[in-house]
């Protein structure tokens, strides 16, 4: 009793060998375990248990997972959680239409388990990345990035992101003018081994900029170094 646990994991899962597979490998290595047989289920227990990642397969029933994906993240109640789809669909379109509703990481059917655990330590290890300038608060023009609240505003309206996308913005913005790699972002906010590849840096940054497309703000003013990465623009002189 009281014994504290590596986190709470919701495995969204129909196939009762693999969820029995991941409960035995996820509770061996202290997390605690919520299992969910269908879309609907797994939206009940994110709202109510409060997972700390959540592991996704796409083809279950009821709601399939790019709709419970999507629904997770459009939730300011559940927006905040990881969401690694753990599926047998391999094709880049998949891949794709994963991140943009809103995945953190996608991995393929048949799958590691000592790869899993570490793409979870990756995704769960929010506010590791370095603040580079130091700053908590960033202020550039009409953006406002605070790391303490885990929270961006435009023009004074707030916009929900992904942890992801909150700590991407909130390195690129927090030194304007740098020119970051891709990999160097990689490195940033995904962590050495979080096996994810240079593109997830484009999907996660279009994605970032959609939600303030779809709020009607001015996106951020993250600009492509072609060939290189990105940057966000200094801000004009008085």
């Amino acid at each position: 009793m009281g014994e504290r646990t590596r986190g709470r994991v919701l495995v969204v899962e129909d196939e009762t060998d693999v969820a029995a597979l991941l409960r035995f490998n996820l509770a061996r290595e202290g997390y605690e375990v919520v299992l969910a047989a269908s879309g609907a289920d797994a939206l009940r227990h994110a709202r109510e248990r409060r997972p700390d990642v959540v592991l996704l397969d796409i083809m279950v029933p009821h709601l399939n997972g790019w709709e419970v994906c999507r629904r997770l993240k459009e939730d300011p109640g559940t927006a905040a959680v990881p969401v690694i789809m753990v599926t047998g669909r391999a094709e880049e379109g998949d891949k794709v239409l994963g991140f943009e509703v809103g995945a953190d990481d996608y991995v393929t059917k048949p799958f590691s388990i000592r790869e899993l655990l570490a793409r979870i330590r990756a995704v769960t290890r929010r506010g590791r990345s370095p603040a580079l300038d130091g700053k908590a608060v960033v202020r550039i023009g009409d953006l406002e990035v605070d790391r303490y609240r885990f929270q961006v505003r435009m023009r004074g309206r707030s916009i929900e992101l992904t942890p992801r996308e909150f700590e991407l913005l909130a390195i690129l913005a927090g030194s304007p003018g740098r020119v970051f790699g891709r990999e160097d972002l990689l490195d940033a906010v995904w962590g050495r081994d979080g096996f994810v590849e240079p593109r997830t840096v484009d999907v996660h940054l279009a994605r970032l900029r959609g939600k303030f497309a779809a709020a009607r703000l001015p996106a951020p003013a993250i600009e492509t170094v072609r060939g290189v990465g990105y940057r966000f623009r200094e801000p004009e002189g008085p």
